[in-house]
C-alpha cells in the first residue's frame, strides 16, 4: 500500500475505540507518524497494554490513554473533563468506538445501546470537546460510519426500536444517524476552522459483531472471506486525520481516501436539524437524572 503524505507530527489525537480492531490500527499509524496519540478504552488491563504497545512500535512515549465506557453519558462527560484537563488542545478527534447487539440492551442514562454507543456517544463528546478543537488551527473531527447506512432511515417515532428490534436495521440506522450528525455538525463548524467528515472503513476483520449472538459467526465469516485487515479499515481514517490535501475539507464521505457520495437520506438537512435537536434532549443530563432516579 502506498503511504499517507502526512502532517500530524507532534499534533494531540484522540481515538475512541482504540484497543482493537481499526481503532487500534489507527491509533497505531498515526503514533507511528510523530502524532501524541490519546488511546481510550473501556478496560484498564488491556488499554494499559495497548499504550506500552503503541509506545514501543512508535519509538516514543508520546502515546496516553483515559477511560471510559461510552454507553454511559456521564462517563463519556468525564472524558470531555479529563481531555480538557489534560491537554489545552486537541487537533483531531476520531469517533471510532462502535457496535452491534443482537438483543436489545438498555443503557444506564435509558437508551438503547446501538443509538448509545454509535451516535450519542459521539455526539455529545464532540459538542463537548469543540472549544479544545477550536483553540488549534485547521483541527479535525472524523467519524466513522459504514456502508450500512444505505439501507436505513431515520424514524423519529421509533428510534429505539421498542416496537420490535432487529439488530442489523438498527445498527444501519445509526450509522445513518452518524452521517447526519456529521453533515449537520459541518454546517455549524462554517467559518470556524474546524473540519468535521465521516468515514467507510469498508468490510474489516474485526470482533465487531462479538455481542451478536449466534449471528456474529456469519459476520466474522463475511468478513473474512471478503473483508480487510482493520490497517487497511484504518487507512481513510489515518487519512483524514493527517493529509494534508484535505485541510478545509468538511462535511464529506470518504471511502478508501476519496470522497464519496452517501445516501440520499443522508443530506436532508431537515432530518438532520431534528436529529440535532433530539440527540440534545436525549444526552440533556436532568433527562440523565429523571431516568435512573
Amino acid at each position: 500500500m502506498h503511504p499517507i503524505p502526512s502532517d500530524v507530527n507532534g499534533k494531540t489525537c484522540l481515538v475512541t475505540g482504540a484497543t482493537s480492531g481499526i481503532g487500534l490500527a489507527t491509533a497505531r499509524e498515526l503514533a507511528r507518524l510523530g502524532a501524541h496519540v490519546v488511546v481510550v478504552g473501556r478496560d484498564p488491563a488491556k488499554t494499559d497494554a495497548v499504550v506500552a504497545q503503541l509506545r514501543a512500535e512508535a519509538g516514543h512515549r508520546q502515546v496516553s490513554s483515559l477511560l471510559a465506557d461510552l454507553s454511559s453519558q456521564a462517563q463519556v462527560r468525564t472524558l470531555a473533563r479529563q481531555v480538557k484537563d489534560n491537554y489545552p488542545y486537541l487537533d483531531v478527534l476520531i469517533n471510532n468506538a462502535g457496535g452491534i447487539w443482537g438483543k436489545r440492551q438498555w443503557t444506564v442514562d435509558g437508551i438503547e445501546m446501538t443509538v448509545a454507543v454509535n451516535h450519542l456517544a459521539p455526539f455529545l463528546l464532540a459538542t463537548l470537546l469543540l472549544d479544545t478543537l477550536q483553540a488549534r488551527p485547521h483541527a479535525r473531527v472524523v467519524n466513522v460510519s459504514s456502508g450500512a447506512h444505505r439501507f436505513a432511515s431515520i424514524h423519529f417515532g421509533d428510534l429505539m426500536m421498542r416496537r420490535r428490534y432487529w439488530a442489523y436495521p438498527q445498527y444501519c440506522r445509526t450509522k445513518l444517524m452518524v452521517l447526519l450528525f456529521t453533515y449537520e455538525l459541518a454546517r455549524r463548524l462554517a467559518g470556524t476552522g474546524v473540519t468535521a467528515n465521516a468515514v467507510d472503513p469498508g468490510c474489516v476483520r474485526t470482533d465487531i459483531a462479538k455481542d451478536l449472538d449466534w449471528r456474529r459467526h456469519i459476520f466474522h465469516f463475511n468478513a473474512w472471506i471478503l473483508g480487510g485487515t482493520p490497517l487497511m479499515g484504518a487507512r481513510s481514517l489515518v487519512y483524514l486525520a493527517s493529509a494534508p490535501a484535505v485541510t478545509g475539507v468538511s462535511g464529506k464521505y470518504f471511502a478508501k481516501e476519496r470522497p464519496i457520495a452517501s445516501s440520499r437520506a443522508s443530506y436532508d438537512q431537515t432530518t438532520a436539524r431534528r436529529l440535532w435537536e433530539v440527540s440534545l434532549e436525549l444526552t440533556d443530563p436532568a433527562r440523565a437524572r429523571r431516568v435512573t432516579s
